[in-house]
């Protein structure tokens, strides 16, 4: 591991046990959830095994894959979503992390995600997933069931999906449908 003076490196975050993403040279660790924020995400994560075996393309991956991109000007260099799709080359290790952006990825909320300062920190990491080459982040909201639907080629414009709509990830994830109902059943 990185002493307090060195950067931290990828290799210094897959020895780190539980959730974290490397930003600034520094790992950042993420509290462990609750049942409901796992519920929502292990739903869409369930939507989109069953999408990708029926297309026989990508796979979708649950909470705590990692995904190693370039330094971005944020310091960032890793992702960690709750759900994820992605259909680019695997590692040859798979055991290390994914290289480069999923193509989708969801944030679920969590219960100290509801502060004027995890909003910022919120949008700070949508700008990173679009400009690691993410093309669509959802943040997914369990306690007002909404999910709010940002496109990298219109970052400051999401579509808000609701109960007794059917959301959708285009482009990131052809043809991938889910109703909302579902995503918070």
């Amino acid at each position: 591991m990185a002493t307090a003076n060195e950067r931290a490196t990828l290799d210094d975050l897959l020895r780190t046990e539980g959730k974290s993403e490397l930003i600034g040279g520094r790992i950042i660790e993420y509290m462990a959830t609750g049942i409901r924020l796992n519920e929502v995400a292990g739903n869409i994560y369930s939507s989109l095994k069953t999408y990708t075996r029926s297309r026989g393309k990508g796979k979708g991956f649950t909470d705590n894959l990692g995904y190693a991109v370039p330094e971005l000007p944020s310091g960032r260099e890793s992702f960690s979503p709750d759900a994820s799709y992605y259909d680019g080359p695997l590692p040859a290790n798979l055991m290390r992390f994914v290289e480069g952006p999923p193509n989708f990825g969801a944030e679920v909320r969590s219960e100290s995600d509801y502060t004027p300062s995890a909003e910022l920190d919120m949008a700070q990491k949508r700008a990173d997933y679009f400009a690691a080459g993410t093309k669509v982040v959802w943040d997914v909201d369990p306690v007002a069931e909404t999910i709010d639907c940002y496109r990298a080629d219109a970052p400051d414009q999401p579509v808000r999906y609701v109960r007794g709509q059917i959301a959708e990830a285009e482009p990131a994830v052809p043809g991938w449908r889910i109703a909302v109902d579902e995503v918070f059943a």
